[in-house]
Protein backbone atom coordinates (compact mmCIF):
# COMPACT_ATOMS: atom_id res chain seq x y z
CA UNK A 1 0.00 0.00 0.00
CA UNK A 2 1.27 3.41 -0.76
CA UNK A 3 2.10 5.75 1.97
CA UNK A 4 -0.38 8.37 1.85
CA UNK A 5 -1.68 11.98 3.93
CA UNK A 6 -4.69 13.41 5.05
CA UNK A 7 -5.75 16.36 2.93
CA UNK A 8 -8.16 18.23 4.28
CA UNK A 9 -9.46 21.54 3.57
CA UNK A 10 -12.04 24.18 4.82
CA UNK A 11 -13.97 27.09 4.28
CA UNK A 12 -15.93 29.72 6.35
CA UNK A 13 -19.24 27.16 5.53
CA UNK A 14 -18.25 24.09 5.65
CA UNK A 15 -15.77 20.80 5.55
CA UNK A 16 -15.30 20.79 1.52
CA UNK A 17 -12.35 17.83 1.15
CA UNK A 18 -11.42 15.06 4.02
CA UNK A 19 -9.47 12.40 2.07
CA UNK A 20 -6.23 10.12 2.18
CA UNK A 21 -4.54 11.12 -0.38
CA UNK A 22 -1.39 10.28 -2.32
CA UNK A 23 0.15 13.75 -3.49
CA UNK A 24 -1.33 16.95 -3.70
CA UNK A 25 -0.61 19.95 -6.23
CA UNK A 26 -1.61 23.26 -5.08
CA UNK A 27 -1.24 26.91 -5.58
CA UNK A 28 1.06 28.64 -3.52
CA UNK A 29 2.14 32.09 -3.22
CA UNK A 30 5.33 30.92 -4.49
CA UNK A 31 4.25 28.88 -7.42
CA UNK A 32 2.36 25.40 -7.82
CA UNK A 33 3.34 23.18 -4.64
CA UNK A 34 3.65 19.11 -5.10
CA UNK A 35 2.87 17.59 -1.82
CA UNK A 36 3.46 14.12 -1.01
CA UNK A 37 3.96 11.81 2.03
CA UNK A 38 7.11 13.18 4.82
CA UNK A 39 6.70 16.63 2.94
CA UNK A 40 8.87 18.64 5.51
CA UNK A 41 6.57 20.67 7.61
CA UNK A 42 5.79 24.25 5.90
CA UNK A 43 3.01 26.93 6.61
CA UNK A 44 2.53 29.30 3.54
CA UNK A 45 -0.28 31.06 1.95
CA UNK A 46 -2.58 29.33 -0.98
CA UNK A 47 -3.97 31.72 -3.76
CA UNK A 48 -7.02 31.07 -5.94
CA UNK A 49 -6.61 28.40 -8.63
CA UNK A 50 -6.66 24.64 -8.57
CA UNK A 51 -5.88 21.74 -6.20
CA UNK A 52 -5.49 18.44 -7.60
CA UNK A 53 -5.41 15.29 -4.93
CA UNK A 54 -4.81 12.07 -6.29
CA UNK A 55 -5.45 9.36 -4.50
CA UNK A 56 -6.60 5.72 -5.85
CA UNK A 57 -5.46 6.07 -9.20
CA UNK A 58 -7.45 8.95 -9.63
CA UNK A 59 -7.83 12.81 -9.29
CA UNK A 60 -9.82 14.84 -7.14
CA UNK A 61 -10.13 18.21 -8.77
CA UNK A 62 -10.80 21.17 -6.48
CA UNK A 63 -11.32 25.44 -7.60
CA UNK A 64 -9.82 27.15 -4.28
CA UNK A 65 -9.78 30.52 -3.07
CA UNK A 66 -7.25 32.28 -1.43
CA UNK A 67 -6.32 31.02 2.24
CA UNK A 68 -3.40 29.30 3.99
CA UNK A 69 -2.10 25.69 3.95
CA UNK A 70 -0.12 24.07 6.83
CA UNK A 71 2.02 20.50 5.89
CA UNK A 72 3.23 18.27 8.00
CA UNK A 73 4.76 14.64 6.80
CA UNK A 74 1.29 13.45 7.58
CA UNK A 75 -1.33 16.09 6.91
CA UNK A 76 -1.89 18.98 4.80
CA UNK A 77 -4.74 21.47 6.31
CA UNK A 78 -5.92 23.95 4.37
CA UNK A 79 -8.12 27.09 5.13
CA UNK A 80 -9.64 28.90 2.12
CA UNK A 81 -12.33 31.34 1.81
CA UNK A 82 -13.42 29.14 -1.44
CA UNK A 83 -13.24 25.33 -2.40
CA UNK A 84 -15.38 23.29 -4.66
CA UNK A 85 -15.18 20.41 -6.08
CA UNK A 86 -15.06 20.56 -10.14
CA UNK A 87 -18.65 18.58 -10.41
CA UNK A 88 -19.81 20.98 -8.22
CA UNK A 89 -18.90 23.91 -10.06
CA UNK A 90 -21.94 25.74 -12.14
CA UNK A 91 -19.84 26.80 -15.13
CA UNK A 92 -22.69 29.25 -16.76
CA UNK A 93 -22.55 30.66 -13.04
CA UNK A 94 -18.71 31.18 -12.64
CA UNK A 95 -18.74 32.85 -16.12
CA UNK A 96 -21.55 35.25 -15.12
CA UNK A 97 -19.80 36.18 -11.81
CA UNK A 98 -16.50 36.82 -13.96
CA UNK A 99 -18.31 39.02 -16.56
CA UNK A 100 -19.75 40.55 -13.04
CA UNK A 101 -16.83 41.43 -12.00
CA UNK A 102 -14.63 42.77 -15.17
CA UNK A 103 -17.79 45.53 -15.65
CA UNK A 104 -16.95 46.25 -12.08
CA UNK A 105 -13.31 46.76 -12.30
CA UNK A 106 -14.30 49.01 -15.24
CA UNK A 107 -16.04 51.41 -13.04
CA UNK A 108 -14.25 53.90 -10.57
CA UNK A 109 -13.89 51.50 -7.44
CA UNK A 110 -12.57 52.43 -3.82
CA UNK A 111 -9.36 50.52 -2.94
CA UNK A 112 -11.68 48.67 -0.84
CA UNK A 113 -14.50 47.66 -3.19
CA UNK A 114 -11.38 47.22 -6.08
CA UNK A 115 -10.09 44.55 -3.70
CA UNK A 116 -13.64 42.51 -3.18
CA UNK A 117 -14.09 42.51 -6.79
CA UNK A 118 -10.78 41.60 -7.48
CA UNK A 119 -11.29 38.56 -5.20
CA UNK A 120 -14.81 37.78 -7.09
CA UNK A 121 -12.61 37.75 -9.76
CA UNK A 122 -10.14 35.48 -9.10
CA UNK A 123 -12.75 32.72 -7.35
CA UNK A 124 -14.89 32.78 -10.44
CA UNK A 125 -11.94 32.08 -12.52
CA UNK A 126 -10.14 29.51 -10.91
CA UNK A 127 -13.66 27.66 -11.07
CA UNK A 128 -13.68 28.46 -15.02
CA UNK A 129 -10.12 27.33 -15.26
CA UNK A 130 -11.00 24.07 -13.34
CA UNK A 131 -14.11 23.71 -14.84
CA UNK A 132 -13.07 24.05 -18.49
CA UNK A 133 -9.53 22.22 -17.88
CA UNK A 134 -10.86 18.83 -16.71
CA UNK A 135 -14.45 18.58 -18.51
CA UNK A 136 -16.39 15.87 -15.97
Amino acid sequence: MAATLRLEIVTPNAKAYSEDVEMVTLPGVAGEMGIYPNHVPLVTQVVPGEIIARRGGREDLLAIGDGFVEITGERVAIMADMAIKAENIDEAKAEEARQRAEARLAEHLDDEEAAVVKAALAHSLAQLKVKRQHRT
